[in-house]
């Protein structure tokens, strides 16, 4: 277990949420400014720079923004702070089986050196910035680790990266993490009928978004009520993005079917231990839409941290005044639309926003709490004792698993067959950054716009790629469409071999509860009349961000 240690925390001042007007009229005397900044420069009466503070008098703008800012600090010193617990692998294990060392020292069988995976937790924890210089590295190592220093950062609005919670994941050798691994052998043979009957046999197996147990139409699915309507990939991987003077069609240059990558041991190793990857991805000539898990994969592989969401917010833009949420005082002025305030440019600016606050959070449990071993990196645990030369306390699942037999069958190795040439990326597996980003940005998307409005011309992709064509079964909502996105992005991960179904879905969770944190923050700072945003979560459950709080509905 991982103990986070906080400083103190100062009594609040300040118990109830505060509007932005009503700032302003309690901020009219000048004389408050200079209390409130103690005779410091900061807050200062005269500013021949400033705005004028209008009806407020001297110095009421600056106050309020104080206020305002001051009151979005306070409301979390009432907050009670996360327990953070990991699931006890890295002490339970001498050899640190379960846990992640990628670029640091190995052996021949693949397990990090203790010594160095000690010196390295050392510096971790330390926070030092002179400390993560000194990271013990692989003779062989030429890639390095992943921002571990992010985990330290903080922001200034939102919530913080350590105040997020997050259940521990499956431990080592249990079953769920057998069933876990399982799907991602599948997803690397897309062999759905075969995978159905395999893993519904699991001591723990995977259900769907209702809680039964897989079928051939809800197989790798997420879990919220809008993954199992309508196609598998989500309607804003599909339709065109309208961009600028532009209009962008979404095929892609995706890789040549066929290819995987570390299923050779040497291979394999040789990733463990950071060295640059000996082969590259091929690619087909011609570009085609997303219609397979392996080019969702590429997707997510080349993907930045807010592109699709972005896209989405783009396409939804162009669909006119009723796709705004129904909350947005814009909709029915006569005088205004929103722009800076509750329109393009805010959502726009709040989903990057919320990538990089989902991101923190993802690095913040990943390098300080939980350091999960990748899947690549317990397929290379399956490989060693199954081949005799460990043993390991392996779930018997995994190790009768259909689909790594037929992974040792078509590649003479059990060792996971991975989407991209360098394995997976340099840092710890849980919980997935893409999940995190997706459930963050996914939450600004649903809290800007209208959830239940109807996509009028839903599309997908024909077998090949080659086209699109008409969607003609059920009616597909933008509310489930965004949660069916962020699910796909997250997913899509595991489809490349690189995290586990509880790096992605938890961590949607971890995100969501970032965006939530930022939109609250926001709600204090508006000056239209708006009864908040209201954003259905990924539990389904609906709350409302109005003022400082966020509320059930």
């Amino acid at each position: 277990m991982h103990h986070i240690v906080e400083a103190p925390k100062p009594n609040p001042t300040s118990g109830h949420p505060i509007s932005r007007r009503a700032l302003l009229e309690r901020s009219a005397s000048a004389g408050l400014v200079a209390a409130a900044a103690g005779g410091g420069s900061v807050l200062s009466t005269v500013d021949a720079n400033a705005a004028d503070p209008g009806a407020g008098g001297p110095g009421a703008r600056q106050m309020a923004a104080f206020r305002i800012r001051q009151a979005a600090a306070e409301a979390y010193i009432n907050e009670q702070e996360p327990l953070h617990r990991s699931n006890g692998d890295e002490a339970r294990y001498p050899d640190k089986r379960a846990s992640f060392a990628k670029t640091l020292p190995h052996n021949e069988a693949g397990e990090v050196d203790p010594e160095a995976f000690a010196a390295f937790v050392s510096a971790l924890s330390s926070g030092d910035p002179y400390g993560f210089e000194t990271i013990p590295r692989d003779g062989n190592a030429e890639t390095d680790l992943n921002n571990p220093q992010a985990t330290y950062a903080f922001d200034l609005v939102g919530l913080d990266s350590a105040a997020t919670s997050l259940d521990p994941p499956p431990t080592f050798s249990s079953a769920l993490m057998a069933t876990e691994m399982a799907e991602v052998y599948w997803l690397a043979l897309t062999r759905v009928a075969a995978a159905v009957g395999d893993m519904n046999a699991f001591t723990e197996p995977l259900t769907s978004g209702t809680g039964t147990k897989w079928t051939p139409a809800t197989v790798f699915r997420g879990e919220t009520s809008g993954d199992l309507v309508g196609p598998y990939l989500s309607q804003f991987l599909w339709l065109h993005i309208p961009y600028g003077i532009k209009t962008i069609e979404q095929r892609y240059t995706v890789p040549s079917r066929g290819q995987s990558f570390l299923t050779n041991y040497a291979e394999w190793l040789a990733c463990q231990r950071g060295a640059r990857p000996g082969s590259r991805l091929a690619f087909d000539a011609t570009p085609r839409f997303i219609c397979s898990a392996r080019e969702l994969a590429e997707y997510v592989h080349r993907d930045f941290s807010f592109q699709s969401y972005m896209n989405a917010a783009l396409i939804m833009l162009a669909l006119g005044k009723d796709a705004l949420s129904p909350t947005n005082p814009y909709r029915d002025s006569r005088t205004q639309f929103g722009d800076i305030t509750l329109g393009s440019k805010n959502v726009l600016s709040l989903v990057a926003q919320a990538a990089l606050l989902g991101q923190k959070g993802a690095y913040f449990h990943k390098w300080l709490v939980h350091r999960r071993l990748r899947p690549e990196c317990f397929a290379g645990r399956i490989e060693t004792h199954a081949g005799g030369r460990r043993q390991y306390d392996l779930h018997s699942d995994i190790l009768r698993c259909d689909a790594v037999a037929r992974v040792k069958l078509q590649y003479g190795t059990r060792l996971l067959p991975v989407a991209f040439p360098e394995g997976c990326p340099t840092h710890p597996s849980y919980p997935a950054a893409h999940a995190c980003n997706a459930g963050a940005c996914a939450t600004i998307l649903k809290a800007f716009f209208n959830a239940n409005y109807l996509l009028p011309h839903p599309v997908e992709a024909t077998a090949d790629g080659s086209a699109r064509e008409l969607w003609r079964g059920a009616a597909l909502t933008l509310g489930n469409e965004i949660d069916k996105l962020a699910t796909n992005i997250a997913l899509g991960r595991d489809a490349a071999g690189v995290h586990y179904r509880s790096d992605s879905i938890r961590g949607l969770f971890v995100g969501e509860q970032q965006a939530l944190g930022l939109l609250r923050d926001y709600s204090r700072t508006y000056n239209e009349r708006f009864d908040g945003f209201i954003v259905r979560k990924f539990d389904g459950n609906r709350v409302r961000i109005l003022n400082g709080e966020v509320g059930p509905l």
